[in-house]
């Protein structure tokens, strides 16, 4: 396998220009091509680049594009950066890197601090090196690595306090009390193999500058302490820790470092009034005493949380011990992540506050959808509905009656369950027709779920003006679990639809009822005969598989005589259409969807699910004009088959349209009721090798005699229709949102328990597990050591 190898672009001289959009453009300078390699180390790198531009490599920062994102850079300082950079740009051939001018801040630790100069320190300080504004222009940050650069803290003059930050809440300028209390104390090595360099951390140096620094509350104080602790490889300890004052020493015996700030009166600015910057221990001897928190955490893995969404807590700890030298243990590094992910998409609360006005705005950007919730008596999250005229229209117009109803636990914060409705197109495709996320499945939940499916189909029959037409089509086939309580529901809210079981479901609920110690083999092939069964079209098939579960099992035969009511899942007795589907496992890209975006607030999980579902509809648009068949391109396939074995078999007229067909079977074809007695064709809707053998025979074609949801006109009928992006609730719409709204919706009361949840294997599952057999009598359910039979041989 030949390694990866990209042509590194180094271009420096010009500078970044910020376009439309917040996209960045450079302008100007020179370039020299690199090639790389994942051979190649991060100092081979800036050695090579410090020959081509006759420059100091150590002098500058090196930052390139993610790819398909001009909006953030990515720095580079070492070498697992330099394969990340290789590994991002695998399947092009070039990769741009700029070379941007690194500036270190002057020493200003001995400028005095007056509380009447209207010159503040952060005027003192030069300009922010070219990369640092690009960031703050564009609102993005650095990714990669963990140690991103850190600005100084911030100066805000007296002036500033009295006429705006003073005001600010009482709640930012104290941290919460639980916040200083997580603190933990870690270890810094201190060798010289140590991968916590000056290098890697010479940014936090300056966090910390002397007497007279000022911060904006203690929070922020505590802050610039841990990274200058870091920065400078040293433990310390709290002699004084509260929201007016911090006193903290060295935690080395008799070194006599020592730094002590408080709050200037009148206002929340926290000073250092007195600082001794030596130290005597050298690092050595009680180093471990560094603190940091939480928050901390989170400020660190931020950025590279947004390059990877699952980057793994157990992979946190490692990148902090190894870029930090600080060791974390799990639970600190799951929490930090928490609080990073709240900070980049927003609080889970604020999602179910936006609520109202989010449902308000998908019916507004796709007229004709139809999105509402509902809250429990004390304003807490029930319930939220969500299906669009697109799906509901491409379901009317080109699929077929039939609905697959399925549901999936969710891992969120506030757990819940997605509940889903999808068909299939006429390609056999999944198609999305409606989704919700309610607070638990129960028959209540999944009854209104039903009622809000009903009136979703009837606005849309309103709207084509089609009402003469609703009727008939609510006659829908749905297929789902029987456990569901859905064989109340379903016909109570459609009238005079089926219901028919999910196969897969009935299969779980038999393995699981049946009694006796059952061998794998016996159980497959039970399984085996089942479904073959469900299958069968006619009652002799079915009755020959059912005898053969007989002959295995009497307590399986018994169980699907008598309580598995063979009308509601078998081809043989279910009145409704099935089209041969069986299960209702037609959600599962729903599932995956929601899956994705199960640590997203509601809003924003029901965006990306709205995201898919567009996509798709886009997707599937393109292929369904790409069609040049009469059929979609899977039933052409079908027919073609059909056609192939049509011509072995003999025809022989009859009246009235019907006709005699011999080949294996002897089976009568009815031309005017689209039938045939070996019942392919009322099943699947294409006619069967025996119709297309009577159609050859009278000269007439087999595509007229196939059902209309298979043409390729209604498959592109089916996906006619877009489903538009909705603006997410951020800055004005957050306002109007907690404002305008007359209903308040605060999280369910149900939350994620702690710790893995436990893996259950369903009974189909089971199936699969092999039994215990005993060696010596080759009994089941026991091994030699405790057989009885030999035992009381013994």
């Amino acid at each position: 396998m030949s390694e990866k190898r990209v042509i590194a672009i180094c271009i420096s001289g010009g500078e970044f220009q910020t376009e439309k959009g917040g996209v960045l453009s450079y302008k100007g300078g020179e370039a020299h091509a690199i090639d790389v390699d994942e051979e190649m180390k991060f100092k081979d790198f800036t050695s090579e680049i410090g020959e081509v531009f006759n420059c100091d490599a150590r002098t500058v920062c090196l930052k390139y594009f993610l790819p398909d994102n001009r909006k953030t850079l990515i720095s580079i300082s070492n070498d697992k950066d330099l394969q990340r950079m290789i590994k991002f740009h695998e399947h092009s051939n070039t990769a741009d890197v700029y070379l941007l001018p690194e500036e270190a801040p002057p020493d200003i630790s001995n400028m005095p601090a007056s509380r009447s100069s209207r010159t503040t320190l952060s005027e003192a300080i030069p300009p922010a090196p070219l990369h640092d504004m690009i960031d703050d222009t564009t609102g993005a940050e650095e990714h990669l690595p963990l140690s991103a650069s850190v600005s100084a803290p911030p100066i805000v003059t007296m002036e500033q306090v009295v006429h705006g930050a003073a005001a600010d809440s009482q709640a930012m300028i104290n941290p919460p009390e639980s916040d200083i209390m997580s603190s933990v104390i870690i270890e810094v090595p201190n060798t010289k193999g140590d991968i916590l360099t000056k290098a890697r951390t010479q940014q936090w140096q300056n966090t910390i500058t002397g007497v007279g620094q000022r911060f904006k509350n203690v929070g922020e104080f505590r802050e610039a302490l841990r990274k200058y602790a870091i920065a400078n490889q040293f433990g310390f300890r709290y002699k004084k820790n509260d929201s007016h004052r911090v006193t903290v020493k060295c935690k080395a015996e008799g070194c006599p470092w020592r730094i002590h700030a408080s709050r200037l009166s009148t206002t929340q600015l926290i000073c250092i009034k007195k600082m001794n910057p030596s130290h005597t221990c050298e690092g050595a001897g009680g180093i471990n005493g560094l603190q940091t928190s939480r928050s901390w955490v989170a400020s660190i893995i931020k950025e590279k949380l947004k390059v990877f969404p699952n980057y793994k807590p157990k992979d946190i700890v490692s990148d902090i011990k190894e870029e930090y030298g600080i060791q974390l243990n799990y639970f600190q590094a799951w929490r930090g992540k928490e609080i990073a992910r709240e900070q980049l998409q927003g609080s889970y609360k604020d999602g179910y506050k936006q609520l109202p006005l989010f449902c308000e705005k998908i019916m507004e950007t796709n007229p004709g959808s139809l999105a509402t919730f509902t809250t429990k008596e004390d304003s807490s999250f029930h319930r939220v509905f969500v299906s669009f005229h697109a799906s509901v229209y491409g379901f009317l117009v080109g699929c077929r009656p039939l609905v697959f109803l399925d549901s999936m636990p969710l891992k969120s914060k506030y757990q819940g369950t997605l509940l889903a409705a999808t068909s299939v197109d006429g390609d056999d495709e999944v198609f999305p027709l409606a989704f919700a996320v309610v607070d638990a499945e129960t028959d209540d939940n999944w009854e209104w779920f039903l009622l809000q499916l009903r009136s979703a189909l009837s606005i849309t029959f309103a709207a084509d003006q089609k009402k003469d037409h609703l009727l008939e089509s609510c006659r829908i086939t749905f297929v789902a679990d029987r456990q569901k309580n859905l064989e109340v529901s379903i016909p109570r809210v459609f009238e005079g639809s089926f219901h028919a079981y999910c196969l897969r479901y009935l299969t779980e609920e038999l393995i699981r009822d049946l009694k006796g110690p059952f061998s794998h083999e016996i159980k497959r092939l039970i399984v085996d005969d089942f479904y073959a069964a469900a299958y069968a079209p006619s009652l002799v098939s079915f009755e020959r598989h059912v005898e053969n579960i007989k002959g295995l099992s009497p307590d399986a035969y018994n169980w699907i005589v008598q309580n598995s009511k063979p009308d509601q899942w078998a081809n043989a007795y279910l009145l409704g259409s099935r089209y041969n589907h069986m299960t209702s496992n037609s959600g599962e890209p729903f599932f995956s969807w929601a899956s994705d975006a199960n640590d997203l607030p509601i809003t924003q999980m029901v965006d990306v699910i709205r995201g898919k579902i567009m996509g798709l509809i886009h997707a599937r648009r393109i292929n369904a004009a790409e069609a040049n068949g009469r059929l979609t391109p899977s039933m052409e396939v079908k027919l073609e088959k059909e056609c192939v074995k049509a011509q072995s078999l003999h025809v022989t007229s009859s009246a009235d349209n019907k006709f005699q067909v011999r080949g294996e079977t002897y089976e009568v074809v009815d031309m005017a009721q689209w039938q045939c007695t070996c019942r392919v064709w009322q099943l699947t809707g294409l006619p069967c090798q025996h119709a297309v053998a009577v159609l050859s025979c009278n000269g007439r074609s087999p595509y007229d005699f196939c059902s209309r949801y298979f043409t390729a006109e209604s498959y592109r009928m089916t996906y006619s229709l877009s489903i538009n992006p909705v603006p997410l609730l951020e800055g004005e719409m957050c306002r109007e949102s907690s404002g305008g709204s007359a209903v308040t919706v605060t999280p369910p009361p149900t939350r994620r328990p702690p710790g893995r949840p436990p893996k259950k294997k369903t009974p189909a599952e089971e199936v699969m597990k092999r039994q215990l057999q005993c060696s010596r009598c080759k009994g089941l359910g026991h091994n030699k050591s405790t057989c009885k039979e030999y035992l009381l041989e013994c």
